[in-house]
């Protein structure tokens, strides 16, 4: 964890006071501005100010330094290894000569961003038992600059202004409350002066909502929720006068009532400062399968959805939902992005969006208006959209009953959280995509249960877990990944580039025709941005799946990104058994001509042997549907991988297990008691299913585990 962090040498202790009076004096450098503090500094093509860098959250830099004749010299100026192998998902920013990054926990550093010094430090102390609510680990998507401050979201859901300087609380402002397990993993935006935030938590059970605060004061502005209240009761929110129509779309028949329906958007929000309007998309429903979640009915406005509000006071503008009767696990949080396009010889302003189901979309940015949406992978779930109505032409079978159904995509998405972006030079857009499928079965005896993972999810025994496995061998023959090329105007793949499994990073493009990623090669890459053709590759020891960015000081162009392999795409390759040794999570500078090196990986140590097996079939199978609805998420399906591979647990910790469990001992290491929804026997019994588990796996592929997907257990989404 994050308890421990390098100490400097004096002399350097020294450097970095200097460098503190130093950013107190240059911080104030972009802060006089007239109006929009962001629209007056985005045309600075030296600095990446906000998660996207712009608005327009193209990701795409001016920045010509580093080019295709010489990017095969970049080399490392400096580095930062971080004390955790928890995944770190942050885009960097960059102004005045300084680097903010934030690391799990929402643990805020600032560095001079020349040599890579710790300018200052700031620890939230996020209370260790939230990382049970968060889906993927507890992590932080990003940060925000507005003129002095910097602004940070933590998994707690507190909204909070840090001094630029210093790293001082300027305030800090609770968004939710604890009776329903939000978390915050997604970036803050600032907005015209607004802080505008939303939350995580779909698959245990909460109600979404978007909420903009004050950037000077913290002050609430508006709210504005995405799925109806359970009560039928005003809440005295920006939503309220669309809370009619959004009612409609649901059954009252529904768990939604007991889980609050989701629809979190937990990550994408983007913004038009022309049409002043917030672009919010939402997440995935709660639970998951449609026919428990809404009796079968309605199209469940809005999950899965864009959804258009006024900046000025939250009020509803558009929607356009891209998956009606949501049934899948899709989320249509994947980055938003904007553009002015020639499109039939008309120029459009719009709105694209390439998001789980496998579409990629184009909107009209001030309407809603679907211009086109194409698929760029395989998909079966629909077998296109009707241009007229703008609504998908679902494919009846993958509405699922009882039975299992082979579906393209699967759950973790054709392309998931992972930043696109767009380069205006070359007109194509450039996102990691994943080629997957999933089996889907409806769990009859399914019951909702807040705190736990609520799919709705069945067909894992007897008969239908033999389907379940066939069909998931044709699943696993279909799996590719790639770096995909896209042109929005055509609705076609320009070009691709294949790469490993689900994971890959976000991209990152350059004025010099550069597209720059992480891969799960564990490398940092660049590619032609307008033929694939790769570049240049530099091994980092770990595959970084954040966003990254580039910037200018002092005349030389530099190029950060974190890289710590972690989150939801980590779980899928650790439940594989086919995760790579990999070092701690590290932020990586590079410029042309560094010379700096990585220290060379940790040996692994040796898999103990696993226990004798003592419990009867009975209670290892109660162990094993315990497991799936209170452990997989962060533990891997089938007790293979996840944040800690409980199939490879020593002695000691098989004697502690209860007080792991139930008595909250491991509370520092982000592992928080459960005692309030299991008793001492259901953890028993998951104890007993994990040593069967680990005398199953002993030995195979030397360590236990490995091979594809096992179909034996629950599927679990991406992030949330």
């Amino acid at each position: 964890m994050f308890r421990k962090f390098k100490m400097m040498p004096p002399a350097r202790m020294v450097a970095a006071l200097f460098g503190i009076l130093a950013l107190a004096a240059c911080a104030t450098a972009m802060v006089e501005s007239d109006g929009d503090w962001l629209s007056a500094h985005s045309d600075e093509a030296d600095v990446w100010l906000s998660d996207g860098r712009t608005y327009a959250a193209q990701r795409y830099s001016p920045l010509t330094q580093i080019d295709a004749g010489n990017v095969d010299q970049l080399g490392i100026a400096w580095y930062d290894d971080y004390d955790t192998y928890r995944g770190i998902e942050a885009t960097p920013l960059y102004a005045d000569g300084v680097l903010y990054n934030i690391l799990a926990w929402n643990i805020t550093v600032a560095y001079d961003a020349r040599t890579g010094e710790r300018l200052w430090t700031f620890d939230p102390e996020v209370p260790r038992e939230m990382g049970r609510y968060a889906c993927c680990e507890p992590v932080s998507r990003g940060l925000a600059l507005w003129e002095d401050k910097v602004i940070i979201a933590t998994l707690d859901g507190r909204v909070m202004a840090l001094d630029r300087a210093t790293g001082d609380t300027v305030w800090s402002t609770q968004t939710f409350d604890h009776e329903m397990p939000y978390t915050i993993t997604g970036a803050p935006r600032v907005f015209d002066g607004k802080v505008v935030v939303s939350q995580s938590g779909g698959d245990l059970g909460v109600r979404g909502f978007a909420i903009a605060l004050d950037v000077d004061t913290g002050a609430k502005l508006w709210k504005f929720y995405l799925t109806p209240n359970p009560t039928g009761e005003p809440d005295s929110a920006a939503s309220d006068p669309i809370m009619p129509m959004i009612r409609e779309t649901w059954s009252d028949e529904g768990m939604w009532k007991d889980l609050g329906g989701g629809a979190n958007a937990w990550d994408s929000i983007a913004y038009d400062p022309e049409l002043d309007l917030v672009y919010v998309g939402t997440g995935n429903g709660s639970p998951l399968a449609w026919q428990h979640r809404s009796n079968g009915e309605g199209d469940n406005l809005f999950v899965c959805s864009i959804v258009a509000l006024n900046g000025s006071d939250g009020s509803y503008a558009w929607h356009y939902q891209m998956v009606p009767e949501e049934d899948w696990d899709y989320t249509c949080t994947s980055s938003i992005v904007s553009a002015d396009l020639e499109i039939d010889g008309e120029m459009r302003q719009v709105i694209m969006q390439a998001p789980k189901n496998g579409f990629f979309y184009v909107l009209d940015r001030a309407t809603g208006e679907l211009i086109s949406a194409e698929t760029y992978v395989k998909v079966n779930w629909a077998s296109g959209i009707d241009t007229e109505t703008g609504r998908p032409v679902i494919n009846p079978e993958a509405h699922y009953g009882t039975d299992p159904v082979l579906v393209y995509p699967g759950p973790g998405g054709a392309h998931n959280w992972f930043p696109m972006g767009y380069s205006p030079r070359t007109k194509l857009a450039y996102f990691p995509a994943y080629q997957s499928g999933m089996v889907y079965a409806l769990d009859p005896d399914f019951e909702p249960t807040p705190f736990r993972s609520n799919a709705g999810w069945g067909g894992y025994s007897g008969d239908a877990l033999e389907e379940r496995q066939r069909l998931m061998e044709q699943a696993n023959a279909d799996e590719k990944a790639w770096l995909v090329a896209y042109d929005p105007v055509r609705q076609r793949i320009a070009w691709r580039h294949e790469l490993p499994r689900h994971g890959n990073g976000g991209v990152m493009i350059t004025a010099s025709d550069l597209v720059f990623e992480g891969t799960t090669h564990q490398t940092f890459a660049a590619f032609d941005a307008r033929t694939g053709q790769e570049l240049w590759s530099f091994p980092i020891q770990s595959s970084p799946v954040a966003g990254h960015i580039t910037y200018e000081l002092d005349g030389v162009q530099y190029i950060a990104v974190n890289a710590g392999w972690g989150g939801g795409a980590a779980g899928v390759e650790r439940s594989m058994g086919i995760d790579r040794p990999r070092a701690p999570a590290r932020l990586v500078v590079f410029r042309l001509g560094g010379d700096v090196q990585l220290p060379p990986l940790a040996a692994q140590e040796p898999v103990p042997s696993p226990p004798r097996l003592t419990a009867t079939e009975a209670e290892v199978s109660r162990g094993a549907q315990l497991y799936a609805q209170t452990c997989a998420t962060c533990h891997g399906r089938n007790a293979v991988g996840g944040v800690a591979d409980l199939r490879h647990m020593d002695a000691q910790t098989h004697a502690r297990f209860k007080d792991i469990v139930l008595g909250g001992i491991y509370l520092e290491k982000g592992m928080a008691s459960f005692a309030d929804i299991l008793s001492e026997e259901e953890a028993e019994d998951i104890h007993a299913y994990l040593i069967a588990r680990a005398n199953e796996d002993w030995g195979e592929d030397g360590v236990g585990g490995g091979g594809d997907r096992n179909a034996s257990d629950p599927p679990t989404g991406g992030p949330h």
